[in-house]
């Protein structure tokens, strides 16, 4: 995209942008920026055409999508067949480990 480009889409698309702001953002002299501005209106500033073909797709965004909050158990529990075991609430990794190992079915 041009400057002038830049320059017209910002403050079109930007209610209340100044430009100077403007400008600044893409590092050109405000000046200019308003000078192409009323040349482009006054159809005085005919941009060259793309030497490549310039193609557009929308874009759609969709709004994320909250997933279910993981439920928290405040205990672990190994259930084996009918059996369930609850272990004490904060139990280590290596103490869940050890009684799931105990409750493993022989093959």
């Amino acid at each position: 995209m041009s400057f002038i480009g830049i320059g017209q889409t910002m403050l079109r698309h930007r209610p209340g942008a100044l430009v100077n702001e403007v400008a600044e953002r893409y590092g050109l002299r405000p000046n200019h920026l308003s000078a192409w501005r009323t040349m482009a209106r006054q159809g005085k500033l005919i941009l060259p055409a793309p030497e490549d073909a310039v193609e557009f797709a929308a874009v759609v965004v969709d709004p994320p999508v909250a997933e279910p909050p993981v439920k928290k158990a405040s205990r672990p529990e190994i259930i084996v067949g009918a059996v369930t075991i609850r272990l004490e609430e904060g139990a280590s990794a290596a103490r869940i480990a050890a009684v799931a190992r105990a409750c493993a079915v022989p093959a």
